[in-house]
């Protein structure tokens, strides 16, 4: 293996997309684990890795209500943020309900949704990249 080593360079420039779709998403109603990190749970992962801070908004869209949201996220310059589905309030997102999800933000971002699932002592992990516009 090569050898690692740490390069003196800034990024050639933002990454990412500043409109971002997750078609697919669902809360288990249910749990067998123990704590918070054992929870079933959704989650948006967002990276932004330029210079400026990224205020991003989420509106969740579903089969048979209106729309939620927009809830509001900051994310700083050069940072991620891992932000549960499960977390957001007014009004809280539906356990055992499918959704989906439309990821809006002022700076180039890029979004991941992993789902932890825990009804079965064996857990379950999925995760999968968002479509990008814009």
């Amino acid at each position: 293996m090569p050898p690692i080593t740490p390069v003196d360079a800034p990024l050639a420039g933002p990454i990412g997309k500043r409109r971002w779709a997750i078609a697919e998403g669902y809360i288990p109603d249910g749990s067998t684990g123990e704590g918070p990190e054992f929870e079933s749970h959704e989650t948006l992962c967002i990276l932004n890795a330029g210079e400026q801070p990224a205020r991003v908004r989420v509106t969740l869209f579903f089969a048979d209500r209106d729309p939620a949201g927009p809830y509001g996220i900051d994310v700083p310059p050069r940072r991620t943020v891992h932000v549960r589905f499960n977390h957001f309030e007014n009004p809280p997102v539906p356990r055992g309900l499918t959704y989906a999800s439309v990821v809006e933000s002022d700076v180039p971002i890029v979004c991941q949704h992993t789902r932890l699932d825990s009804r079965q002592a064996e857990l379950a992990l999925l995760s999968t990249i968002a479509f990008s516009e814009g």
